[in-house]
């Protein structure tokens, strides 16, 4: 009986194994591809080029390369990279071609359009070249995902995305697209079966829609700066699935997410830069399996609650950026699993040992930035102190670099910045973290030297690094060859540039101004033209010729050689730099004529050329010369012959006027890591005479328009097109030997605000037009052979006695000379030969003249902030999310 049984057994066991076999030599032939769809999949790889560039991902490599024909080996299209079959019909139902290289542009003849069985669609990080989203993808009916983010797709969402009514999963996000004709009301409305919607960065420009919260399958949601604006829906309290919101970068009304309170469920949640106020944390208290929470860049008036303790899940908290107050909570530092903690920029208080935050052992990135607190650094070096990437203690009272950095060997970002750290900088800093630093910012305290003797610097892949506003002597030091941004700037360092300088192939920025270098500029300063953005040498000793610094196909964008000692001609080699916005080659020794082949740069914003001994007359400029130039400063110099008529008619960017948003002219030299994102923005700085006064500004507003053609041998007289430069606001033609009437057309300029055309021969009386000003702050016209009554009415009411003095013909307020009847005062019978003298205006000298500015002047259009011109914001970026810009220092 056993025997029969185990026979029986056998015979089962047999069936199965052979029942198991034919199943699956079934499956296998049915899962061969079907021609015509391989056919499609072959013309779809050789509808686009490879190119490593397209994608990003590490990870990535050219799936479609294993597509072969049909009859080679590996010619069934179901065993495919990418490729998904069904087992039963054969037919492609996934297409996964993410991170693939592919490059070229799409439409809706590609072949892809033709896979009509396709459920699952991804084309993620791949380069599409701009193409619009096909509307043939609305041929792909079964579609349950859709996944075209990051891929260059620009322009209109179709319409006919509304049609793929199956659709579980849809990311279009980090693309240049548009969500308006459809809209994201009509979106949300029509596909009702979502459960994850990705639209970071797509461009709604609407209110958030009610429809929104009837997706109540939804999981996940990540609108990422997407133009949203007003109020939240408090229906949205019935998307009680969520697990993942995200929707930084939007400006909703604060005190509209109180629904939040109801997502138990959610365990990411960000909120950076939304407009919140600390209303918005009566909400979370009971959202206990967040483990990702963001409330950065907002308007928080609160101190931290001491709840967040209760948060026991959280592995990201960022908090920078806000208005905390207070100490920081005991409760923060039990919370055990913090990978991430960002206190950044807020207002907290108290004094902290370093080792209680060294206690959060898995902490990998510590923001602590410019808050008011102190820390007191330890000597203890702890192996079980955490091995941080990133560090930010700038600005926190810091009076030696802490100890524990000797076993830091992971570090991507140190960030000592604004500390009180004095003395040497030690040995052991130039071996810290050599394999991974990226960032090493120690500007702004009171180091004096470098320990000896100084050791070659042991970083590999070191790319920032900032020495500025310290008291550093000796010579220049040297940086390891990856770097890409160099600030030594504002310290004491001495003597000539070394050539080891030619070895950064890869610099973008060197910024060595207000030291005491000298000697000659290097001839190889050339050689980095073709990866330096930025170069400023300004405010040194610096003397000889200016060595060629543009070559072909350089990227500069910013040159400042002013106040050293240079002398000779400007380098001809300057025509090269087509990007060039920003020169500055004011207090030198240039003996040139007028270069006026630097109009052929065509983004051109600021030239200044102040205090050289540039000799000559302008003459006529050629068409289409300067065509984005809104400052230039020509004063001090020796420049002759008539005012240049013919080129105020054709600086095109002095016409327009443009009182827009508050931005500032600068450069983004940014630094972009595998982790990181440090964006640099190197703003521009210049002096300028303003009000009589030369001043120094360390930022520019970028909508500023002024012309200085002071202090020169200018003849003839003021041309009347000056009016067709609408947008000009500071004019200064003084110390010049200009002569006849003031043109009353100067009365049609829309915004002036400073206008000096003391120290001539102008005669005749002040335009009564010019009292249509209504903007100017500061006016004179002192030491001319003016005559007749002085306007009255408007701004003219807010001009002292300086502003017309040494006009003998003058009278009227605010001059104690009255009008006599007919509103004429006599005309003085003859003017001294010192005032017609060909150096009259050095008789007189320079008045400081600081005059009560009227209501009408628009204040500050120029900031002359005085502090570094350089602010740089540090960011980790995670999962695609938004960068936020900010000014200094921090981390998200």
């Amino acid at each position: 009986m056993g025997q029969l049984l185990q026979h029986f057994l056998l015979k089962g066991l047999l069936f199965l194994i052979l029942s198991h076999f034919l199943t699956q030599c079934v499956s296998s032939v049915l899962r061969s591809c079907l021609d015509s769809e391989r056919s499609a999949l072959l013309r779809l790889k050789d509808s686009f080029i490879l190119n490593q560039s397209a994608s990003d991902d590490t990870l990535a490599y050219p799936k479609v390369s294993s597509w072969k024909l049909e009859g080679q080996v590996g010619g069934n299209c179901c065993s495919w990279d990418g490729i998904e079959c069904d087992d039963n019909t054969g037919h492609i139902i996934g297409l996964d071609l993410s991170s693939s290289f592919l490059y070229g542009s799409i439409n809706s003849s590609n072949s892809l359009f033709q896979l009509h069985h396709l459920r699952r669609l991804s084309l993620s990080n791949n380069d599409f070249n701009g193409s619009e989203i096909p509307s043939a993808i609305g041929n792909l009916t079964r579609l349950s995902r859709l996944d075209l983010s990051w891929s260059g797709f620009t322009g209109q969402i179709p319409y006919e995305v509304l049609q793929l009514s199956n659709l579980v999963i849809l990311d279009l996000s980090w693309n240049q697209l548009e969500l308006r004709n459809p809209s994201l009301k009509s979106l949300s409305e029509r596909l009702l079966n979502l459960k994850h919607l990705d639209l970071d960065r797509v461009n709604v420009s609407s209110t958030i829609p009610q429809s929104l919260a009837n997706l109540s399958a939804l999981t996940y949601l990540s609108l990422v700066a997407c133009e949203l604006h007003g109020k939240f829906p408090t229906s949205f309290a019935n998307l009680t699935q969520l697990t993942y919101l995200w929707l930084p970068g939007n400006e909703f009304n604060p005190d509209t997410l109180s629904w939040l309170a109801k997502l138990t469920k959610l365990t990411s949640l960000n909120l950076d830069s939304t407009n919140s106020s600390g209303d918005v944390l009566y909400s979370l208290k009971n959202l206990t399996k967040l483990i990702y929470l963001d409330l950065s860049l907002n308007q928080i008036f609160e101190r931290i609650p001491s709840w967040f303790g209760n948060l026991t899940g959280l592995i990201i908290l960022h908090l920078g950026g806000n208005e905390f107050w207070g100490s920081v909570p005991q409760s923060i530092f039990t919370l055990k699993n913090l990978v991430e903690l960002d206190l950044y920029g807020n207002h907290l208080s108290g004094t902290y040992k370093l080792e209680t935050f060294l206690n959060l052992k898995k902490l990998k990135m510590l923001q602590l930035s410019s808050n008011h607190f102190s820390l007191l650094t330890t000597t203890v070096i702890d192996v079980t102190f955490p091995k941080f990437t990133l560090l930010t203690l700038a600005s926190c009272n810091l009076s030696k670099f802490p100890d524990f950095l000797l076993s830091q060997d992971e570090l991507e970002v140190l960030d000592l910045q604004d500390n009180k750290i004095h003395g040497f900088i030690p040995k052991w800093i130039w071996g810290l973290s050599a394999q991974t630093l990226h960032v090493l910012d120690l500007s702004e305290n009171f180091l004096t030297g470098f320990d000896l003797p100084i050791v070659v610097p042991q970083w590999i892949n070191l790319k920032l690094l900032d020495l500025r506003s310290n008291m550093l002597q000796g010579p220049l030091p040297i940086p390891p060859g990856s770097i890409e941004q160099y600030f030594v700037s504002n310290n004491l360092l001495k003597g000539e540039i070394s050539s080891g300088i030619c070895n950064l192939t890869s610099i973008t920025v060197l910024d060595l101004s207000n030291n005491s270098f000298s000697g000659m500029l290097p001839p190889y300063l050339g050689n980095l033209s073709k990866s330096l953005s930025v170069l400023d040498l300004q405010n040194n000793n610096f003397s000889g010729l200016i060595p060629r610094t543009c070559e072909k196909g350089n990227t500069l964008r910013m040159i400042d050689l002013s106040q050293n000692q240079l002398n000779g001609h400007i380098p001809r080699s300057l025509v090269n730099c087509n990007m060039l916005g920003f020169l500055n080659l004011g207090n030198n020794q240039i003996e040139d004529t007028y270069p006026s082949w630097l109009g052929r740069l065509p983004e051109l914003r600021i030239l200044i050329l102040r205090h050289n001994g540039f000799h000559g007359a302008i003459g006529e400029p050629k068409s289409n010369e300067f065509p984005k130039l809104q400052i230039l400063d020509l004063s001090f110099n020796k420049l002759t012959g008539c005012l240049p008529s013919r080129h105020f008619q054709i600086l095109r960017a002095m016409k327009v006027v443009d009182l827009g948003k508050l931005r500032y002219f600068e450069v983004d030299v940014s630094f972009v890591g595998r982790e990181t994102h440090w964006p640099i923005y190197f703003s521009y700085s210049m002096t300028m005479t303003k009000a009589g006064v030369e001043l120094k500004y360390e930022k520019i507003q970028d909508f500023l328009v002024a012309i200085d053609l002071s202090s020169n041998k200018f003849d003839g007289y003021i041309p009347k097109d000056i009016q067709i430069l609408q947008a000009l606001q500071f004019l200064n033609l003084s110390n010049n030997f200009l002569s006849g009437p003031i043109p009353p057309s100067l009365g049609n300029l829309s915004n002036p605000q400073n206008l000096d055309i003391s120290q001539k021969k102008l005669s005749g009386e002040i335009p009564q037009e010019l009292v249509q000003l209504t903007f100017l702050g500061f006016f004179n016209v002192s030491y001319n052979q003016l005559i007749g009554p002085i306007p009255q009415g408007k701004q003219f009411g807010t001009f002292g006695n300086n502003s017309f003095e040494g006009n003998q013909g003058l009278c009227g307020n605010p001059l104690s000379k009255k009008c006599y009847p007919g509103g004429l005062s006599p005309q003085p019978s003859s003017l001294s030969k010192k005032d017609d003298g060909e150096d009259s205006w050095f008789q007189f000298g320079w008045k400081a003249i600081m005059l009560g500015y009227g209501s009408g002047l628009v204040n500050g259009l120029i900031l002359g902030y005085l502090f570094n011109p350089m602010k740089h914001k540090l960011f980790v970026k995670y999962f695609g999310r938004q960068i936020q810009s900010r000014r200094k220092g921090r981390m998200n």
